[in-house]
């Protein structure tokens, strides 16, 4: 049986190119800075080093100032196209009611850059002729399209939005930020089975884990039925589990990555520009 692998082999090296800059990024950074780190302040409850958020009145309710850092979210993007919806850098930042997880779900789940992704996703398959009974020509890719797609939604309803829910659980990413980078590869790497629960305990990741093996087992109802069985429901499982871990660790450094990129080009261009007379 041939699964959606080929997405997961051409993002490895890009993602090895990612981090490898990212590391660079880092200690060039603290290098060149001089600086250190500041160190937490007793009761802090923030990574030293991230955005702090804006302070809040202390009049606001929870779902209120969740409310307002939701709003937040909802225009991170990177390079201004891929939806980065689902990240916070406030690690104290307020629980979701079922509502708010809802919502975020169903933001994401219909941002134009899935249907971009699920479409190039398609593409790849059908190249390859993966999951042959879909055929080839125009109907077989939309038939690939559809169920690309339906993999995403299907993850992200049951994995960030019904289960979490349910379990009381946080489906954001709570981005590091600072520490080493083998650190941060590892927590970036283990959110795929650790989160953050709504009274801000860490515990197992249920809702992703199970989220994935029930979309997985959904998976069987429109992929061909030659393709169809437990093999297809756990291999599209670690399949969305490989890809959200590949996300975890791109989220988590492309700040440093950007930082090292733009900020150098913007220095290159200022030293080139000539003095003012």
């Amino acid at each position: 049986m041939i699964v959606r692998y080929t997405v997961l082999v051409k993002l490895v090296p890009t993602l090895i190119v990612a981090m490898c800059v990212a590391s660079g990024a880092w200690a060039q950074t603290a290098t060149s800075s001089g600086a250190t780190p500041p160190a937490a302040s007793p009761g802090q409850t923030q990574p030293p080093g991230a955005p702090s958020g804006e302070k809040k009145p202390a009049q606001l309710s929870e779902r209120e100032r969740a409310a307002q850092e939701l709003k937040e979210q909802e225009k991170q993007r990177i390079l201004g196209v891929v939806p980065n919806f689902n990240t916070t850098d406030v690690q104290n930042a307020a629980p979701l009611n079922p509502g708010q997880k809802f919502q975020l779900m169903f933001r994401s789940a219909v941002d134009p850059f899935q249907f971009v992704a699920s479409g190039l996703s398609a593409g790849l398959n059908q190249a390859e002729n993966n999951f042959a009974g879909y055929g080839q020509g125009a109907q077989g890719y939309f038939k690939r399209v559809g169920a690309a797609y339906t993999d995403q939604f299907d993850g992200l309803l049951w994995g960030n939005a019904i289960l979490p829910s349910l379990l009381h659980e946080d489906p954001r990413y709570f981005r590091k930020g600072t520490g080493s980078f083998k650190k941060r590869l590892y927590y970036a790497i283990s959110t795929t089975v650790i989160t953050k629960n709504d009274n801000g305990t860490w515990g197992p990741n249920y809702a992703n884990v199970i989220g994935n093996i029930i979309s997985g087992g959904i998976s069987n109802a429109y992929y061909p039925s030659t393709d169809r069985g437990v093999g297809l429901t756990f291999q599209n499982a670690f399949t969305v589990t490989a890809e959200g871990a590949i996300g975890s660790v791109f989220v988590e450094f492309w700040p440093d990555i950007s930082r090292h990129l733009f900020h150098r080009h913007q220095a290159q261009t200022g030293a080139a520009a000539p003095a003012a007379p």
